[in-house]
């Protein structure tokens, strides 16, 4: 949006020596985390921070002063740092405190370049005015905010390039380092990225690391053009601005692609996927607000958009322009973009076969049914067993689960089917097959269930392969299907910690060129086979062995 405030909001120089030091992306919040004072005394409290700010993030007395590094945003009028309102929302607080002097006397033009109302993300450098309480688009006559950005960039520059130079200079003098590991008697280095939690975000981003896991899948978004190429935007327009597009033109795939290069590029340990959370809030209003969401929700309204999108066109860009200005595509993304189906369906979709018998006149129905993942019960005889090592029977096994999902059911009273010879509602059994096997297979523990007027957890284990499902006994016709067809090997896990689905900790396992990550938000760590196995799985992703052999086939 267009904002009228930064004039008189934007006063510190481009090159202000009261930025603190070192990397803007790592600058500590400077505000205090105490009880509020009485609305008497604010002033003094605002001063104190800016001098703080300024200074670097000082500490005023032990334990009052913030001091997170997540989510830094600086005040364009006093330099102050500040963490974000994901975090402890001490940068809308440092606002809110220049405001309360105000309230009932007339604002001399001192005052209202006081007032703090303007703040710049030192991470993505997006610009904020918490008196429009929107993003903002625009630059001053000067152009003042973006030499502030430059300034920014170039900080963070200066500091990366020093401080991966005193990396190298570690390594050469160390055979020991946290972020190497040792593969096949080389030294390779992760280059993981992790995600920053933007409040209560954990469900988001173990789908994301998830998802950007996939080979397949993760490649046709990197290889996609950026939106301004699609869009045939002038050099003159420096970036897309999520935020500046009105609610039916934010592009989805745009920021998922954006977020998956991200990912991987290993120029940083933490990414803030907030320019896709914005989007997600414009387009999928469930998940607005900042309390814990589930995981496997997520998950579909994701594919489910990013599906409607990729087959529109890529927001209103034919597919035919995409085809011509991009020679590059691999055969099997142009078959996705020029194709009926998209790369989601392409991956992930598979066919079940519903078949439902009349257990008074025998009439068979048989009805098929897309889908793009399969949502398992955990067998009831199962439920009372939490960990692995517990003795009390036999551990449940994915293989129970998809065998309760495939076998023989009759339907209960609530659920008669209406038979058309009968004429009326008859008691009645369903059995479904899998008519057709994805190339992904995203299997999803229904770990949830509502009890009266209550959502309760089934904390059972359930033991899972990392490698040769075998998927052969639930498909209608196998003896149409090669054995490798039919074999998938694990490529990534989503877990839930905690005891509710409105709580609790969201996070992911994913394999990466023959090494285990576990994704706890922004911290990436290597694990072992081991551990993903004692893990409660919540959501499995397996890749179709030959699909992981021929990665350019769909």
């Amino acid at each position: 949006m267009e904002c009228p405030h930064l004039s008189s909001s934007v006063c510190i120089a481009p090159d202000s020596a009261k930025f603190p030091n070192g990397s803007p992306s790592s600058w500590c919040c400077s505000g205090e985390c105490g009880p509020r004072r009485p609305a008497t005394h604010p002033r003094p409290r605002l001063r104190r921070a800016c001098r703080l700010g300024a200074a670097g993030g000082g500490r005023a007395d032990s334990g009052s002063v913030c001091r997170s590094n997540k989510s830094p945003w600086v005040c364009l009028t006093c330099s102050s740092v500040h963490c974000g309102r994901y975090v402890n929302g001490h940068a809308k607080k440092h606002y809110e405190d220049a405001q309360i002097p105000l309230t009932n006397h007339k604002k001399s033009e001192k005052q209202e370049k006081a007032q703090h109302t303007v703040c710049m993300d030192c991470s993505s450098y997006s610009t904020y005015c918490y008196r429009c309480d929107d993003f903002v688009v625009n630059d001053t006559k000067l152009g003042l905010v973006q030499k502030v950005r430059e300034h920014l960039q170039n900080l963070e520059n200066s500091a990366f390039t020093a401080d991966r130079h005193r990396k190298r200079k570690l390594l050469e003098n160390s055979s020991l380092n946290s972020k190497l590991l040792k593969v096949n008697g080389s030294t390779t280095a992760i280059c993981a990225t992790g995600l920053r939690n933007l409040g209560n975000t954990c469900f988001m981003n173990a789908i994301l690391q998830s998802l950007s896991n996939i080979e397949q899948f993760c490649c046709y978004f990197k290889e996609l053009p950026a939106v301004e190429l699609r869009n045939g935007k002038t050099a003159g327009r420096r970036t897309y601005h999520t935020r500046s597009q009105g609610e039916n033109n934010v592009s989805l795939v745009e920021e998922f692609r954006k977020t998956l290069c991200a990912l991987w590029q290993g120029s940083q340990t933490a990414f803030s996927p907030e320019s896709l959370f914005y989007v997600v809030w414009k387009i999928m209003p469930n998940f607005r607000g900042y309390q814990q969401q589930d995981a496997h929700e997520f998950m579909r309204y994701l594919l489910d958009h990013l599906h409607l999108e990729l087959q529109g066109g890529f927001n209103g860009i034919s597919r035919s322009s995409i085809l011509q200005e991009n020679s590059t595509l691999s055969a099997s993304n142009k078959c996705c973009i020029n194709g009926a189906s998209t790369v989601v369906t392409a991956i992930f979709g598979g066919i079940l076969q519903n078949e439902v018998n009349c257990l008074i006149c025998g009439t068979e129905s048989r009805k098929f049914d897309p889908f793009l993942d399969l949502s398992l019960d955990i067998p009831s005889q199962f439920r009372n067993k939490r960990s692995k090592n517990q003795e009390n029977g036999p551990t449940c096994s994915l293989r129970d689960c998809l065998r309760s999902f495939t076998d023989l059911e009759e339907l209960d009273e609530t659920e008669l089917y209406m038979c058309h010879k009968c004429k009326k509602k008859q008691k009645s059994t369903k059995k479904f097959w899998i008519q057709k096997l994805p190339k992904v297979l995203c299997l999803h523990l229904k770990r949830f269930h509502w009890t009266a007027y209550l959502r309760n957890k089934v904390d059972t284990y359930v033991e899972f392969p990392l490698r040769g499902l075998d998927m052969k006994c639930y498909l209608l016709e196998p003896e149409n299907s090669g054995p490798e067809n039919c074999l998938y090997d694990l490529a990534a896990v989503v877990v839930h910690h905690g005891s509710g689905v409105g709580s609790g900790h969201y996070t992911a396992y994913a394999t990466h060129e023959g090494r285990w990550f576990h994704f706890n938000d922004s911290t990436v760590t290597l694990t072992d086979e081991d551990t993903v196995l004692k893990a409660k799985a919540y959501i499995l992703f397996y890749v179709e062995r030959q699909a992981k052999a021929g990665s350019d086939k769909l």
